[in-house]
């Protein structure tokens, strides 16, 4: 666990040189992993893409490192489109889940939203990602829609998404 009382906790932009090590916690995280391609496009396209990190302890087991040998605590990817910005990814390195930091990276990228206009975030979530649809309403999102077999699955079948909107406040 890393205790933010103890240690300075930042955001950091994504970096060509973090694609290869984000990719691999991808795998670690997801089923269906973004490849390292996905993330380098994210990169190159200028979506807001940032790492939450920390500085290491020599305790720490997590081999998850930025290409400045920061930690890494997760990261998310989102996309603006007009006054819309839409969450393509949000992730937290397994040893850190359930410790209030997805609700962190949220927080931050709500406030860097608001910041550039928009009046709503966007994204999808797979219905049966119940801890994440939780969290996704304690922070004041709403369910809006549902998009039918969007995601896949290991089989050839597909799961459903819940598209939730959060609005900002201008």
């Amino acid at each position: 666990m890393v205790d933010p009382a103890t240690r300075l906790v930042q955001f950091t932009p994504i970096v060509a040189a973090d694609v290869a090590m984000i990719a691999e916690l991808e795998k670690v995280a997801y089923a269906h992993p973004w490849t390292a391609g996905n993330l380098l496009d994210a990169v190159h396209h200028l979506n807001h893409a940032q790492l939450l990190v920390c500085e290491p302890a020599p305790t720490d087991v997590s081999p998850w490192r930025n290409a400045d040998g920061h930690l890494i605590i997760g990261y998310f990817v989102a996309m603006q489109a007009v006054d819309e910005v839409h969450l393509l990814n949000i992730t937290v390195a397994p040893l850190f889940r359930r410790q209030g930091w997805a609700q962190l990276m949220l927080s931050a990228l709500a406030t860097w939203a608001a910041g550039r206009q928009a009046t709503s975030l966007w994204l999808e979530v797979r219905e049966s990602n119940h801890g994440a649809l939780a969290l996704y309403e304690h922070v004041g999102f709403k369910r809006v829609a549902v998009r039918k077999r969007y995601y896949p699955l290991k089989t050839n079948q597909r799961e459903d998404a819940v598209v939730m909107q959060l609005t900002l406040n201008p």
